[in-house]
């Protein structure tokens, strides 16, 4: 069809490092100049209220801890950290980069698994992200960060003290990627209880573990089809619960686990179990870069970093910026984002003509549309944003044919041109 042109996720991300917008594909509104979008007017695609000197990034927050670290100290223990790559200076890998943006602005889409070769940048491009992470409210001094506008989903201590009637404080923090080693035990990933303790003392005394950690934020599986089977079903379990449950004799502990759960790994070392992998919302394809020119530029920006990685940050510091108050834009505006049903009608079609199994493809395939159209400035979603984000949400749910030479990715793009066309 003449109206819908093939998208591809480079049309949306550039592979020279993000500069004054995120992307620049035809029709989208980030751009320098004022548009109109989601009913506020935008300026480089950064949602800006009407009322003079206040942006609608800033949150107030009131019963503030008073103990928090200063400022001065913050800066001084992120100076400390291990230097992270800017996210804004990853030259190419445009989809696995678009899968990403789009599960920062809406969580509930799933995840991403990123599958490709050895050496493309799959552990660095996911670490880079920790820096555009927005903020998030969360209860003061609570393990398990539960949303204090959220008591069906806050840790059992939480709750305990809104029982006795105690006032909650409420601070800011970024959100929280929290790395699961391979070798990790299943009482450090789940948390344990000091049985000692409980039959003495006659209290539950549980130390969190690393789903703990992860609520409400990332959890990151680098290598995840080499994960132990048994850690796969505790990730299974609260991946489809948003719950751990942990039960040691006879003592049975339960806390808040959603996350987003990001795996990376490469196919030549073995397959992904198809309980996991259907619970990754997206599904991103990496391959080693071809073009001459950009592997000279990837390795002499490596080079660069190595020398002087706060050097090299300062340098990308204005686009790292300007990326997350665009991410911060398109996660205020998203819930305005609408889809018309005929668009949800030919999602359907598509998902049913290519044998999907179960509803999820359907779900992610809407989330994931509107969250690019947030991301883009706009509050409808169009069939364009559809055809960018499709492959990666169904590519990884079509039933395996070993005599199928095609791509899967490439089997649901010419499915969606029969149906939409």
């Amino acid at each position: 069809m003449a109206s819908i042109r093939r998208t591809s996720s480079t049309s949306i991300l550039g592979s020279r490092p993000f500069s004054s917008s995120i992307a620049k594909p035809p029709n989208a509104s980030l751009s320098l100049t004022t548009g109109q979008g989601c009913g506020k007017k935008y300026y480089g695609g950064i949602g800006i209220q009407d009322q003079k000197g206040r942006s609608h990034f800033h949150v107030t927050v009131t019963n503030v801890a008073t103990d928090v670290s200063s400022v001065g100290e913050k800066l001084a223990a992120k100076e400390s950290q291990r230097p992270v790559y800017p996210f804004a200076a990853i030259v190419g890998q445009d989809e696995m980069k678009l899968c990403l943006l789009l599960n920062v602005i809406d969580p509930k889409i799933g995840g991403v698994m990123i599958m490709g070769d050895r050496g493309t940048g799959k552990s660095t491009t996911v670490r880079s992200l920790v820096d555009l992470l927005p903020e998030i409210k969360v209860v003061f001094n609570d393990p398990y960060n539960s949303d204090p506008e959220y008591p069906e989903s806050m840790g059992f201590e939480v709750r305990e003290s809104i029982m006795k009637g105690e006032k909650l404080q409420v601070v800011l923090t970024k959100i929280n990627m929290v790395d699961l080693p391979l070798g990790a035990t299943e009482d450090r990933v789940c948390g344990t209880i000091d049985i000692e303790k409980a039959l003495t003392e006659g209290v539950k005394a549980f130390e969190p573990g690393l789903l703990a950690k992860a609520n409400r934020g990332i959890l990151y599986v680098d290598e995840v089809n080499l994960l132990d089977d048994h850690l796969v079903d505790v990730l299974l379990d609260s991946a489809a619960s948003g719950w751990n449950t942990v039960e040691r004799e006879g003592i049975s502990i339960s806390h808040p686990a959603r996350f987003i759960l990001i795996g990376s790994g490469n196919p030549e070392e073995g397959e992904l179990r198809p309980q996991l992998l259907d619970r990754f919302g997206m599904h991103a394809q990496v391959g080693t870069v071809k073009d001459a020119e950009l592997r000279v530029k990837i390795v002499e920006e490596r080079a660069r970093f190595d020398k002087n990685p706060k050097k090299f940050r300062n340098s990308y510091k204005a686009e790292q910026e300007t990326l997350q108050q665009q991410i911060a834009s398109a996660r205020t505006y998203l819930s305005s984002v609408q889809i018309v049903h005929d668009l949800k009608l030919k999602i359907s079609k598509v998902c049913a003509e290519l044998n999907v199994d179960g509803l999820r493809g359907n779900i992610v395939i809407n989330r994931a549309a509107k969250a690019l159209a947030s991301l883009k400035g706009r509050d409808k979603v169009t069939a364009e944003d559809i055809a960018t984000v499709i492959p990666n949400c169904l590519r990884h749910r079509l039933r395996k044919d070993p005599l199928e030479s095609i791509d899967s990715g490439l089997l649901v793009i010419e499915k969606f041109y029969e149906v939409f066309s």
